[in-house]
C-alpha cells in the first residue's frame, strides 16, 4: 500500500504543478483551486506512504520521478524546450534515485 500511496502523491504533485502553471500566478481561480486540491492530496498521500517506506527512499523516488514526469508534461502540454544540460541533470537525478532505491533494500 505504501508504494500505491507514493504513486498517488507523485501523480497529484505533477497535476498540481501543471495547474499552478495554468493558474498564471494564482490569478485564475479554477486552476488555483485545483492546484491547492492536488497538493493537499499529494502531501496527504505522501505522508501515508511514509508509514511503510523509508523517508529517503520515498523522497528520492517522489522527487526523481516527479521531475521526469513534470518535464514530459511541460514539453507535451506547455511546449517547453529542454536543453541537453537539463537532460543530463535529470539523468543524474535518475541515477541518484536508482542508487537510493538499490542501497535502501
Amino acid at each position: 500500500m505504501g508504494y500505491f500511496q507514493l504513486a498517488i502523491a507523485l501523480v497529484m504533485e505533477v497535476i498540481g504543478t501543471n495547474f499552478m502553471k495554468a493558474s498564471v500566478g494564482f490569478s485564475k481561480p479554477i486552476p488555483t483551486l485545483l492546484t491547492i486540491i492536488a497538493y493537499v492530496t499529494c502531501f496527504y498521500s505522501f505522508a501515508q506512504c511514509l508509514k511503510e517506506i523509508n523517508l529517503s527512499i520515498a523522497y528520492a523516488t517522489w522527487g526523481g520521478l516527479g521531475i521526469i514526469l513534470t518535464t514530459v508534461v511541460a514539453v507535451v502540454v506547455w511546449h517547453n524546450r529542454v536543453t541537453i544540460p537539463e537532460l543530463i541533470g535529470i539523468g543524474l537525478i535518475v541515477i541518484g534515485v536508482v542508487i537510493c532505491n538499490v542501497s535502501g533494500n
